[in-house]
């Protein structure tokens, strides 16, 4: 019995008795981080990178929705308070943040 107790307390157990380093147990959060990355995180920033490109050449007379779903035309910009003044009725204006500009509509 003895003999068997000795036999079993030299033998390591878990990552270790398997050679594993450190870095090959992290592997799998590494995997998953790389996915996350490339499916959802990277993504997102092209869809704000081109939003900001968007916004940044929004002119006088065009055609644009807003995130409430509001169809307007651009009449004018006031780029130090960060407006966008819509036409969305004849002698009707409105004044909207250029962050809430969502879509430039064609047409």
């Amino acid at each position: 019995m003895m003999e068997n107790a000795y036999a079993l307390a030299g033998r390591p157990e878990g990552p270790a008795a398997e050679g594993q380093s450190p870095l090959t147990a992290f592997m799998p959060l590494i995997m998953i981080f790389v996915i996350f990355y490339f499916l959802l995180i990277r993504p997102q920033q092209k869809k704000q990178k081109e939003h900001r490109q968007m916004l940044s050449k929004l002119k006088k007379g065009d055609r644009v929705v807003t995130s409430s779903g509001i169809h307007g035309e651009v009449i004018g910009i006031k780029d130090k308070e960060d407006v966008v003044v819509l036409r969305i009725a004849e002698n009707v204006k409105v004044e909207f943040s250029r962050s809430a500009i969502s879509a430039i509509v064609s047409g």
